[in-house]
């Protein structure tokens, strides 16, 4: 309602905050498009991959991001590489292939069991973190390059504001379908490892999958805390195997409408050196 209520008042005010008809441009789309995904992917995935680090293998937020800068160094690497490339290869090949990368990062944290430890995310974090790297600099570079140089300003914004609004709804999307496998599989679980629990099970579910699991486990009696716990891990593992499948799947799709879109004639040309991919790299955002 609101969104449409935004159009409506764009399309008919004299002089929009927005100008739709930008988006004619399937360049334009295509990196907003990309930037949506890419933030609905890879930036939503780390709500939940800090969750398991800390929930399910029990790290401090120090120890897990330590764990996390893997996939920060990646990104802080490639993204240089980007920038120089971007001077010497089409963008929608860059776009194209960093976001495949993210796709193919995050389904091989898939390979995450139960019983694994952290380094199980490890290659997973390196090739997501690259595929990231590999696509913030193109992504910065064609959004300001797709439109007039008086609008440039435009672009950037609507490149920012489609990251902002790809983390939201991918964080409010994936954390719905997270929510309700864990809920699901939990209740399945508990009631072959605890069925003593009998009518408490579903106070368990509930606080479990709405706070602190910790607070949940500290309420049961000792002799059950250990098959509780082993059946919160299992759920957990469930959930996030499913949203990171999910996740895969909006960043490969994202790669192929860029790739598809993204096309060099729909580029706005500049009487003066516009600025170049590599300084776009540097102001553009990062997990």
């Amino acid at each position: 309602m609101l969104l449409a209520l935004f159009v409506a008042i764009e399309t008919l005010v004299r002089e929009p905050m927005l100008d739709l008809r930008l988006f004619r441009r399937p360049a334009l789309l295509g990196a907003s498009l990309a930037a949506i995904a890419l933030s609905a992917s890879a930036f939503s995935m780390l709500l939940y991959i800090t969750l398991y680090l800390q929930d399910i293998l029990a790290y401090s937020p120090f120890e897990a991001g330590l764990r996390l800068l893997p996939l920060t160094l990646a990104v802080l690497l490639v993204a240089p590489l980007a920038g120089r490339l971007s001077e010497r290869l089409p963008l929608r090949l860059l776009l194209g292939l960093g976001l495949t990368l993210v796709a193919v990062g995050l389904a091989l944290m898939t390979l995450v069991e139960p019983s694994s430890g952290w380094t199980v995310l490890l290659a997973g974090f390196i090739v997501a973190g690259a595929g990231s790297g590999l696509t913030n600099p193109p992504l910065a570079s064609a959004a300001i390059g797709t439109v007039d140089e008086e609008k440039a300003g435009v672009g950037s914004g609507v490149n920012n504001t489609a990251r902002q609004v790809g983390v939201a709804a991918g964080i409010a999307a994936l954390g719905a379908i997270f929510q309700s496998r864990v809920q699901s599989v939990l209740s399945d679980q508990l009631a072959h490892a605890a069925p003593q629990l009998g009518a408490r099970r579903h106070a368990i579910v509930e606080q479990a999958t709405s706070g602190d699991p910790t607070q949940a486990l500290q309420s049961l009696p000792p002799a059950l805390r250990d098959p509780v716990a082993h059946a919160l891990r299992v759920a957990f593992v469930a959930g996030f195997d499913r949203i990171l499948w999910i996740a895969a799947a909006i960043s490969f799709a994202g790669a192929v409408l860029a790739f598809l879109l993204v096309r060099q004639r729909d580029f706005a040309t500049r009487d003066e050196p516009a600025m170049n991919a590599r300084q776009l790299g540097a102001l553009s955002e990062t997990p």
